[in-house]
């Protein structure tokens, strides 16, 4: 069930049994409008022994002419009309079970992991409702397996209350079954024998919903119930029955009922920094408050990154508030301690201007939230956390000025000098999208952004 319910937050989420298997793709309905949110889910693990698990997922949204962006789903439009739509798409897999949440019947086996799957999706919208189907495949090696979905929704609205029925039939061959739900000779005990579920089809009945607090703010919520197929069921470790869950949640739409946001005239933030781990014990909170800017000199790290954003709200109700959507590019140089690497950071990042001598020395604070993927865990946080994940929450908290109010030119004037912190982190351990890490990492930076 942990499946059904993972698909409605779709960048990355393969394990979804749901009936629309990306329904957040219809909640932000104008190209180029963005949307932050949480979510919680409750759930029944499909493992004997595993209970009931909680867990948070943040709701990064955003939805372009071709790209997309639905918290742990993220791709390329290919094709899209009044009735059909194609698209390319990564999405994470919740299956598996944490390291350091082993319930008793799976002690001693090795942890099976989440991953990423490369998909392709078409979908048919008729006033009967949505047929959809996609095609899955693990490209984290995990268990390299796949996955074949089809799915049949309906969509009825009441004024500002929105419901999907939904009913979904998934396909998964033996790779993924055996892997997550089978027990390897070399794992077999009294009472938990040796065991291969083998290929079979999952099916999931579901129902979602979203209720309009106003033009932009939503509630969200929805439950589900998955039943496995006959030869998962029959697993030694597996439990008994269906698999219920239940999630709520909100989100904040920047830009699909209004036309606030700005448009394809936009300009485009450009921003080149370079910086160093923090000390151990330096972190986010101390930093932000100015009591901490130490960097870590006995194992010194460094990053060198570009980021690119485009403004998607200027002056949020008449205030000094712009919100702006960044892509990022990271490279990690961690000096011979572990590998270095690239890093993927997108975010939403707010900026605050409305200081006294703002008129004098534009003055900005931000705040930008999203989620970054490293290609390797970086040493800062391979060598502090028990747990780790090259997917963890991103935040950077910065602050700048005008270099030409600060040097007297005009031309300079859009270009600002600036101090940030680049902070990765798992949300104290409570989203299964982030690893379950309790902890992370920052890095100390300064850059120069400038607006063309």
């Amino acid at each position: 069930m942990r499946r059904a319910v993972a698909c409605i937050l779709g960048l990355l989420t393969a394990t979804a049994v749901c009936a629309n298997t990306d329904p957040l793709s219809d909640l932000l309905t104008i190209p180029g409008s963005a949307g932050l949110g949480a979510m919680t889910r409750i759930e029944r693990s499909p493992y004997v022994g595993g209970g009931t698990r909680y867990d948070l997922l943040p709701l990064y949204l955003y939805e372009g002419d071709r790209l997309f962006l639905h918290a742990s789903r993220g791709g390329i439009k290919l094709f899209k009309n009044e009735t059909q739509r194609v698209d390319v798409f990564l999405d994470r897999r919740f299956d598996g079970f944490a390291a350091d949440r082993t319930p008793p019947s799976l002690a001693g086996m090795a942890p099976r992991e989440p991953s990423v799957d490369l998909g392709v999706s078409w979908r048919y919208r008729q006033p009967w409702g949505t047929v959809q189907t996609e095609l899955l495949h693990d490209i984290e090696g995990a268990s390299n397996g796949t996955e074949l979905r089809l799915a049949y929704s309906f969509d009825w609205r009441s004024g500002r209350l929105a419901l999907r029925p939904s009913v979904t039939l998934s396909a998964r061959d033996a790779k993924l079954n055996d892997y997550y739900y089978g027990v390897e000779p070399s794992e077999a005990m009294p009472g938990r024998p040796a065991y291969a579920p083998g290929a079979g089809i999952d099916s999931s009945l579901a129902l979602y919903g979203s209720y309009d607090l106003s033009q932009r703010w939503r509630l969200l919520g929805g439950v589900s119930v998955t039943r496995l197929s006959r030869g998962v069921r029959a697993s030694p470790i597996v439990q008994k029955g269906v698999y219920p869950a239940v999630f709520v949640g909100a989100a904040y739409d920047f830009g699909s009922r209004e036309p606030t946001w700005v448009g394809e005239s936009s300009p485009t933030y450009v921003k080149v920094f370079h910086g160093n781990a923090a000390a151990d014990g330096c972190h986010l909170v101390r930093i932000m408050s100015m009591q901490c800017f130490s960097t870590d000199h006995v194992n010194p790290t460094s990053l060198t990154g570009v980021q690119i954003g485009k403004p998607f709200v200027e002056k949020l109700n008449g205030w000094p508030l712009d919100f702006v959507g960044y892509l990022g590019g990271v490279w990690h140089d961690d000096h011979g301690l572990g590998p270095s690497g690239p890093q993927i950071d997108v975010f939403m990042k707010a900026y605050y201007y409305g200081f006294p001598w703002s008129a004098r020395v534009r003055t900005r604070l931000g705040f930008g939230a999203g989620v970054s993927v490293a290609r390797h865990v970086p040493y800062a946080e391979a060598s502090s956390l028990t747990t780790t994940s090259r997917v963890l929450n991103y935040l950077d908290p910065t602050i700048d000025v005008s270099l030409g109010d600060l040097i007297g030119s005009r031309a300079l004037k859009d270009t600002y000098l600036g101090f940030g912190v680049s902070h990765r982190s798992g949300i104290f351990g409570s989203s299964s999208l982030l690893g379950n890490v309790n902890g992370g990492s920052n890095y100390l930076y300064t850059y120069i952004e400038t607006i063309l």
